[in-house]
């Protein structure tokens, strides 16, 4: 059987054989790379359609009480010094999510190669490679330094951060992943087409980083370097501290399996996950579930109970996510604008959700594992994230605590 006739046998039993509608019009190469594409498509993530409709089950939620400021402060030696001898042996790896686009910014490049200088060129990698230097300068050594993108942004990002010298970094030390993928599909479950040639597909989320380098090799090259503990961040935060050593001590010494670096929240309202016991387990409760009551919960000292807001910086025991791979995380459906083809093959740039984007979430990973320790930072001096150009968290924002923070830009 010819790997085109494999793909039809399993496109039709899913009933997803109007993918091969343009087929006969490729030419030989295209067809070789449509049938390549469609023999690695993961099409389970269709299943995730079907739970939709099953009753959806309430956890309960608890507080979960921080490691405050005015108590790492007073261990802050006692942390640092862990923390040290940690990346010295060289325990611990930085893992940076980097898939994403600059779109929100204006930008079609990777959000990465985002200039935020004003005098100077500031890019948002760049902050972040300055940021581990200041760390693997002081221990005196370079730490693994992997770093994950997206199809649509491997071959940029890569050139991009080899054309600029790794900003100083050695360039041993680095190594370029490709995040997974999941297919989009139509609201009613018919996978999209973004050419008559190229299935149409997203980054399957923050969540799958784990996963991809499990089956990519990487993990099993870590441990083999005696690695044990991956410090994870997104490429939006130019202010976080990566392998800090007093959060990395701190969270060793608590015999916690991950811990995740929290800000208090700006104001009641604040977009902002919140750390927080779900059925007994740590874990993140979004925003947009979070209810009056909960908004409104008080601690013993009249604080909110629900106060410290997730920056997406975890520390993570390589040997708990091993054990936490062997079960699969649910996956999430968003509705999104998605470009795509029409039975005709005319392009479609849809004004509204036209279908569904399937996303792994980190925050159901910290689930899965025995503890958590929510280790609080100066928002001021660790959280300027870049998500919008102007206004609340953009780029704006973030340059005034930079400038704060004495970071000439």
């Amino acid at each position: 059987m010819t790997n085109y006739e494999r793909v039809k046998k399993e496109l039709t039993k899913l009933g997803q054989e109007h993918l091969l509608r343009f087929y006969d019009q490729l030419s030989a190469d295209q067809q070789w790379l449509f049938i390549d594409q469609l023999l690695n498509l993961d099409y389970s993530c269709l299943q995730a359609l079907d739970n939709t409709k099953a009753p959806e089950t309430k956890a309960s939620i608890s507080p979960l009480t921080a490691l405050r400021l005015s108590e790492s402060e007073a261990r802050r030696e006692e942390f640092t010094a862990a923390g040290i001898k940690a990346l010295k042996d060289g325990r611990v790896a930085a893992v940076l999510l980097a898939g994403g686009m600059g779109t929100r910014l204006g930008s079609s490049d990777p959000k990465g190669m985002y200039d935020i200088g004003i005098t100077r060129p500031v890019f948002i990698f760049q902050r972040l490679f300055e940021n581990l230097r200041s760390v693997t300068d002081r221990i005196g050594r370079p730490i693994h330094f992997l770093i994950m993108t997206s199809e649509k942004n491997d071959e940029k990002t890569r050139t991009f951060i080899k054309d600029h010298n790794y900003f100083g970094y050695d360039p041993s030390y680095v190594n370029f992943f490709v995040q997974n993928t999941a297919p989009c599909c139509d609201f009613n479950g018919k996978i999209l087409l973004e050419s008559p040639s190229w299935v149409a597909t997203s980054p399957n989320g923050n969540g799958g980083w784990f996963d991809t380098m499990l089956h990519k090799g990487i993990v099993e090259g870590l441990e083999n370097s005696g690695v044990r503990w991956l410090n994870v961040f997104s490429v939006d935060n130019v202010l976080q501290r990566i392998a800090d050593p007093a959060f990395i001590g701190a969270v060793i010494l608590s015999g916690c399996a991950s811990g995740s670096k929290v800000v208090r929240k700006a104001d009641r309202d604040e977009k902002i996950g919140v750390m927080c016991l779900e059925d007994g387990r740590p874990s993140v409760i979004e925003y947009t579930e979070m209810s009056d009551a909960l908004l409104d919960a008080k601690d013993e000292d009249g604080e909110p109970s629900y106060n410290y807001g997730v920056i997406l910086n975890y520390l993570f025991r390589m040997d708990d996510l091993k054990k936490a791979s062997m079960e699969e995380l649910p996956l999430h459906i968003a509705r999104k604008k998605i470009p795509c083809i029409d039975e005709k093959g005319n392009p479609i740039v849809p004004a509204e959700p036209n279908g569904f984007k399937f996303e792994l979430f980190i925050l159901d990973l910290i689930k899965k594992l025995p503890g958590c320790l929510p280790f609080e930072v100066e928002r001021e001096q660790e959280f300027a994230p870049i998500k919008n150009k102007t206004g609340v968290d953009s780029v704006e924002s973030a340059r005034i605590l930079c400038e704060k923070n004495g970071i000439t830009l």
